[in-house]
């Protein structure tokens, strides 16, 4: 089935299945209600290689502890990766504060808008630029993860190596394009995020109760 194209007056839409599904079983976390770039920002820094039930007590306690981004720019190192242990990888503490210096001093505090700009900090790679910029801005840049992946290669039948640049490519484009089909690419970015996290999973995945089913290849 083409996700692209009409089906007599009905326009099959990727994107509002997704959004409706996500709808009634998103889970409740704190980052998901703030559009503050800083906060978005922190919960991504924490949450990579971390699971969320794991990052969570992480991420309330920092933004407690420095609640904007001057706070974490001024803050002592040794007590900042104090606050960080048992999350391990203490790199990412360390180049988050660096760009948190840099934020702070050089933007005057203030998070870059697009994606595009926001890709130029230090230490900010597309992900992340693509989840502050969509997530705080309403900019449709499509956030790219392993659960997208898996989800896109499943609905559309990919077979591409993902770890090739080629595929990360096709993944990129297919996923940005369809992310247009959304009045609320905040949403969207979420929802497919959080389909492969708990329905579309790695190992015995919801097909009998996916909403996806009759398209997925």
């Amino acid at each position: 089935m083409d996700w692209f194209s009409d089906s007599g007056d009905t326009r099959i839409n990727f994107a509002a299945t997704l959004t409706g599904w996500y709808a009634h079983h998103k889970r409740d976390l704190p980052w998901r209600h703030t559009r503050n770039p800083y906060f978005i920002w922190l919960s991504e820094v924490i949450l990579q290689q971390t699971r969320v039930a794991q990052g969570r007590p992480y991420y309330e306690r920092f933004v407690t502890a420095y609640p904007t981004v001057q706070s974490l720019a001024d803050a002592d190192e040794r007590d900042l990766l104090r606050l960080w242990q048992g999350l391990g990888y203490y790199s990412r503490a360390r180049n988050m504060h660096k760009t948190a210096r840099y934020i702070a001093g050089e933007l005057a505090g203030r998070f870059p808008e697009s994606y595009a700009d926001l890709l130029k900090l230090p230490g900010i790679g597309t992900y992340t630029a693509a989840a502050i910029a969509s997530f705080a801005f309403d900019e449709k840049v499509a956030v790219v993860d392993g659960n997208v992946y898996r989800v896109l290669a499943r609905v559309f039948g990919i077979e591409e190596d993902i770890t090739t640049t080629t595929a990360k490519k096709t993944f990129s484009a297919l996923a940005n394009r369809l992310i247009q089909q959304s009045d609320n690419p905040a949403t969207y970015n979420q929802a497919i995020m959080e389909f492969g996290a708990i329905q579309c999973t790695p190992v015995s995945p919801d097909c009998l109760l996916c909403p996806l089913q009759q398209q997925c290849r």
